[in-house]
């Protein structure tokens, strides 16, 4: 199966299966689409950390709608760092994937009227194909002490540091041990801790985009509120 953008994926996990409803934090789950999609753009040596920017370093289209817009504006705009980027790109981003994976048939825009005046969208998945995919790499890196991809490694990351643990739909008991095995994956792969980057299971030009990234969505979200 073709691969699917990193912000699809996580829209996917985010959004109920039948009732179409986004679950957990609408603001972590906003920053996280608009880290992951500099994250691809880095994974295809588009953008670089440099020198505490975000640049883009080769400005050639990679054949995403989205991506490719992201591209250009990072390519043309002024410098900006990890954490102006993603409040830059994160307002309607949501709606534009929305609206693409409806187009393409993964999930049904289903527009309901509350109260007769108040249009209420639900986007329940229609074809299950992609996310069980995403799941099944989740799973077999949660479960095993194997190395993963660099996209599985970075999805890891974005699930850790937006705190969308719940969009894994685990038991209540496994939720504490998940966590600790996403935040063992983005260590070992150079996206937070104190890893060295050379060391990473990665590239280090790829850890590097992501790590900033990380770091700039947990201080966006601020501390996590007490269990």
């Amino acid at each position: 199966m073709t691969s699917i953008p990193l912000a699809e994926e996580l829209l996917l996990l985010a959004y109920d299966d039948r009732t179409g409803k986004a679950t957990g934090s609408r603001i972590g789950l906003d920053l996280g689409m608009a880290a992951a999609v500099l994250v691809d753009l880095a994974l295809v040596g588009r953008v670089a950390y440099v020198d505490g920017f975000l640049k883009a370093v080769d400005p050639t289209p990679i054949g995403d709608p989205i991506a490719d817009a992201v591209l250009a504006k990072v390519a043309e705009d002024e410098p900006h760092t990890p954490a102006q980027w993603l409040q830059r790109l994160r307002h309607r981003l949501r709606t534009r994937v929305l609206e693409d994976l409806v187009s393409r048939g993964v999930i049904q825009d289903v527009d309901e009227t509350q109260m007769g005046v108040i249009h209420v969208h639900r986007y329940p998945t229609t074809d299950h194909a992609f996310e069980a995919e995403i799941r099944g790499r989740l799973a077999q890196a949660l479960i095993t002490e194997s190395i993963c991809d660099e996209r599985t490694a970075a999805l890891a990351t974005l699930l850790s540091v937006t705190r969308m643990e719940p969009a894994l739909r685990l038991p209540p008991e496994e939720v504490e041990r998940a966590h600790a095995r996403l935040e063992q994956i983005a260590a070992g792969a150079g996206f937070s801790g104190s890893a060295n980057l050379e060391d990473s299971i990665v590239r280090p030009a790829v850890a590097l985009v992501v790590a900033t990234l990380g770091k700039a969505i947990s201080v966006s979200l601020g501390a996590p509120k007490p269990a």
